[in-house]
């Protein structure tokens, strides 16, 4: 696998010097006053109008709900805010489209004035950009003049939306993969266009993945660029007569061998060992991983599948004691294996191995009483050369299923029972990684991208570590095993109960899309203006604001675990360490407790004052740090995927007091008749 990684590719110094500055400086340059609802300029315009444009006004954005039925929320997108807020700044042009765009009989003197508007009298508190949030808990805060507090609107919750939303789905897939599986993002063909696609290569890495395929943002943003080859790649070659170039050099001595020779001469002796017909490898295949391996010799993975991995599962039970039991032979079906045309992901369905009581030995068919009257399966899987590759579909024995978890796999039975497309793969890697290591070179690993992703990952570590002890390589155990195919939460989660032996996922559409849920719904209220508290009222009492100036702290338990967020008043003083404190539900009057804090986290700070900003940025790694050591503050019943626990978030007893009076206030009082 090829990276953009400085220890697995040499860099140019000023190459190298020069990266931290592009992620620092960039900014889309989409992101600009302009990027906005039309309602901000119209009323940005009443605003000054009726002389308001100076009331001082404090907004809060926070979301109601957290996404993806899950209990905590990472929070991103602040650096783009500030990006922002620095650039804030009407052009000419933006004027001039302004003046033919809002309504005829607005003063030319509102153009002026807005032509001289910059972000300079605003503040914006916020918390850390990688923290877990929660619901109600405002992630900015943003005070100043009326008239640009409320022009800022659209933009920062564009930017903060959907990046705290990507963030957090990748951080679910890293804590269902696990700390030890390499994440790589491969959503850029399928994202909500090249914005989206930048934006989900670059919050993904924040939640916590490894790499991305998308090359740009590796640029932009100094991600790891990871990525392998396509099927087309694979299929572009007919036969090793269209190999225009044979010879590689030894690593180290520098002498010249035919890769080709020596992948073939590996080929007859893996037939051997692996119980395979070398009859049933591709030559177009075969030559075309000789030629991708003499391009990479150090970065060679190889594609394994390039024909769909498919078995016939219609018109078989699965009992409980997992004897095979078949149907009708009307049930019986050949399928026609054609080219898998995806590059990263595609819509194979992950098939299943039929299970009988127990395999052959080694060499040998299935007996015939073990396989009831019409098991055996016929599967078409034609070529590039038009052979006729008949072959007899063995199902997976009970044996091996119960041993799945241990990997205890009868690997050359089980070779013969899943299509010709993937034995031709594996044999052809297994015989070009042999040939590259004559020649000095490790072969990184394979990609499989599609099939029954748990069996097909066991079979082929198993293969590799048949040969690691046949050819004593210790190194062929350890190759990398990368699986795609249109991968989310839930696959993750089923191909560890199956005891997969997948090192790394590419994951595409489900990641960037957020298909689960497409937004994360924050909102930014109005909660102050002039000293004077504002609450927005609804027969919904989730879409009842909390009103006023607020601090927010996160109170910690004996155990270093994150107990509560706590909102208070701007004029209460703060929670204090080993000091009573009574935490309340801002809405449910016997939903109370009082918590005694080990530790107290203050959540904002000032990060935009006086036209500046006022914080030292962390790098996008910084960040990413963050988000982790983050989640582990939190309980692991508030992060598991099934009916996790609701983290709490009261007020003091000072703010909901307040809260229920103005409530009370401003309720209008119904009349019976």
């Amino acid at each position: 696998m090829m990276s953009s990684n400085g220890d697995e590719l040499p860099e140019d110094g000023a190459f190298a010097a020069s990266k931290n500055s592009w992620n620092r400086y960039y900014q889309n340059s989409v992101v600009q006053p302009l990027l906005t609802d039309l309602y901000q300029i119209t009323m940005a315009y009443a605003y000054w109008k009726s002389g308001k444009m100076d009331d001082h006004a404090v907004f809060d954005l926070f979301f109601r709900t957290n996404p993806f039925q899950g209990e905590f929320t990472i929070f991103a997108g602040l650096e783009e805010c500030l990006k922002f807020m620095e650039n804030f700044h009407y052009s000419e042009t933006d004027i001039e489209y302004l003046k033919h765009a809002l309504p005829q009989g607005i003063e030319e003197e509102f153009f002026e004035y807005l032509s001289q508007l910059t972000a300079k009298d605003v503040t914006l508190y916020a918390i850390a950009e990688g923290s877990v949030a929660f619901p109600r808990i405002p992630l900015i805060k943003v005070a100043g003049p009326l008239i640009i507090v409320q022009l800022l609107e659209t933009t920062l919750l564009t930017l903060v939306n959907y990046a705290s939303l990507m963030a957090t789905n990748a951080a679910r897939y890293r804590m269902v993969a696990g700390r030890h599986i390499n994440l790589l993002e491969f959503g850029l063909r399928r994202a909500q266009g090249p914005d989206g696609g930048l934006s989900a290569s670059k919050y993904s890495y924040i939640g916590g993945f490894d790499g991305t395929s998308n090359v740009l943002a590796g640029k932009l943003f100094n991600i790891p660029v990871k990525g392998t080859h396509a099927h087309a790649y694979i299929t572009s070659f007919t036969g090793t007569q269209e190999l225009k170039t044979r010879v590689l050099a030894h690593k180290e001595s520098g002498d010249k061998r035919d890769l080709l020779e020596l992948a073939i001469n590996h080929r007859i002796e893996l037939s051997k060992i692996l119980d395979i017909s070398t009859e049933e490898s591709s030559e177009g295949e075969l030559a075309a991983m000789v030629s991708f391996a003499i391009a990479f010799p150090d970065g060679f993975m190889a594609l394994v599948d390039t024909y769909d991995v498919k078995s016939v599962t219609r018109g078989f039970d699965y009992p409980e004691n997992g004897l095979l039991q078949s149907g009708t032979e009307d049930d019986t079906q050949a399928v026609s294996a054609q080219p898998n045309d995806s590059n990263d992901e595609n819509e194979t369905v992950n098939s299943v191995i039929p299970i009988i009581e127990e395999c052959a030995p080694t060499g040998e068919e299935p007996n015939e009483e073990v396989l009831a009257n019409g098991d055996e399966q016929i599967v078409e899987n034609g070529n590039d050369n038009g052979e006729d590759n008949n072959l007899t579909l063995r199902p997976r024995c009970a044996k091996c299923e119960a041993n799945a978890r241990e990997t205890k796999i009868c690997v050359l039975g089980h070779l013969k029972a899943v299509g010709k497309c993937f034995r031709s793969g594996l044999l052809n890697f297994c015989a070009v990684a042999l040939a590259l290591n004559d020649q000095g070179y490790r072969a990184v690993g394979i990609r499989i991208d599609s099939g029954d992703l748990a069996y097909l990952s066991c079979l082929a570590r198993e293969t590799f570590e048949r040969i690691s002890e046949c050819f004593k390589l210790p190194w062929f155990s350890r190759l990398t095993i990368v699986a795609s195919n249109d991968i989310n939460e839930e696959t993750i989660l089923s191909l560890n109960e199956q005891g997969h032996k997948i090192d790394c996922f590419g994951i595409g559409t489900h990641l960037v899309t957020c298909q689960r849920q497409p937004a994360l719904g924050c909102v930014y209220k109005m909660v102050e203006i002039n000293n004077q508290p504002r609450i927005k009222l609804s027969q919904d009492v989730a879409k009842v604001t909390m009103p006023g100036n607020k601090n927010v702290f996160r109170l910690y338990g004996a155990d270093g675990h994150a107990l509560i967020d706590l909102l208070q008043r701007v004029d209460e003083s703060p929670p204090e360490v080993g000091q009573k404190v009574l935490c309340r539900h801002p809405f449910q009057e016997s939903k109370r407790a009082y918590v005694s804090p080990a530790r107290v986290e203050i959540l904002y700070q000032v990060y935009w004052t006086d036209g500046r900003v006022t914080q030292a940025m962390p790098s996008l790694d910084e960040v990413r740090e963050r988000v982790q050591n983050s989640l582990r503050t939190l309980r692991q019943d508030h992060k598991r995927t099934l009916n996790p626990t609701p983290y709490k978030v009261a007020v003091s007893d000072n703010l909901y007091n307040f809260i229920h009076d103005l409530w009370l206030q401003n309720a209008p009082i119904g009349e019976l008749s």
